[in-house]
């Protein structure tokens, strides 16, 4: 009995080291937001990258990150051209994370694997305990914006990263025009609300395509559904981000799109959701300053 309670106050003990060290880990983090929507298919990681990009070249270079929280399909390693980097160890055991364009610290499930091919067949604990390891055994370092991206749905990995994260600054929900990705992006909503989580905001993606001789826009999946939800829900619209071909190639490429595409619509659009970003985190600061006093 005595071995069986020492083993129980040993695990305590580890738990609670643990999260001191990820708490530790996150402290030196400014922002914490995760990337999620309702279902697959939207273009959510597409547009993380983008949106950490659009970070770093609004002033926080080589002071974003970004963690592919997806353990069964990550893709950012591609998007960004990182696919053949794996994670560098240092002295006491310390890993850090891989550095793409404009500074950007990358980590991935992806840098873990022996080749694309290879499959992550795991169950929910094991999932979230490679998310802890992702979160406090990773030297991060200070960043001003951390960029979580999230598998679809409201699952294990989802779950697990918002109760480990401590101090969340919210979440962006990604959706299309469709009405099957609206009626999911409220079980979303609903998801982060239930935890507490603020919502930052929404942003429809493909949202009509413009096209690039005549400039005409067609709105292939419709569009506005994203505005419209955003009001029924009451939560933040945060953009429209149109539909460009070159988006895609330059993610097959691992091109990120708007250093290639400066002038682009769809670029404008992202630099102008990381303003209305900005605004709310300002907008957050100031709330929490007047509670204290």
């Amino acid at each position: 009995m005595s071995s069986k309670t020492e083993e129980i106050d040993e695990r305590k003990k580890q738990i609670q080291e643990e999260e001191q060290k990820l708490r530790a880990r996150m402290s030196k983090i400014k922002h914490k937001i995760a990337v999620i929507s309702g279902k697959g298919g939207v273009g959510k990681s597409t547009v993380t990258v983008n949106l950490a990009m659009a970070f770093a070249m609004h002033g926080y270079a080589n002071s974003v990150g970004i963690l592919d929280a997806d353990i069964h399909g990550p893709c950012v390693p591609k998007m960004l051209d990182l696919k053949e980097q794996r994670l560098m160890g240092g002295p006491a055991g310390m890993l850090f994370p891989v550095t793409g364009p404009l500074g950007i610290k990358v980590v991935s499930m992806g840098f873990l694997l022996p080749s694309d091919e290879a499959p992550v067949i795991w169950r929910g604990p094991l999932k979230m305990r490679v998310i802890q390891q992702f979160l406090s055994d990773i030297t991060w370092g200070e960043l001003d914006y951390l960029l979580i991206d999230l598998p679809p749905g409201t699952g294990d990995e989802p779950l697990s990263v918002m109760q480990l994260i401590p101090d969340m600054d919210g979440v962006i929900v990604v959706t299309i025009p469709s009405e099957v990705s609206q009626v999911v992006v409220k079980k979303a909503i609903t998801f982060a609300r239930q935890l507490g989580i603020p919502i930052i905001g929404i942003i429809e993606n493909m949202s009509g395509f413009i096209c690039p001789n005549c400039g005409v826009k067609v709105d292939i999946f419709r569009s506005g559904g994203g505005k419209k939800i955003a009001e029924e829900l009451e939560v933040p619209f945060l953009g429209s981000i149109p539909i460009d071909q070159k988006i895609c190639e330059d993610a097959d490429k691992g091109m990120p799109f708007i250093v290639e595409h400066a002038e682009s619509p769809a670029t404008k659009a992202f630099m102008e959701i990381v303003s209305k970003i900005e605004d709310f985190m300002k907008s957050e600061e100031k709330r929490r300053k007047m509670e204290v006093k």
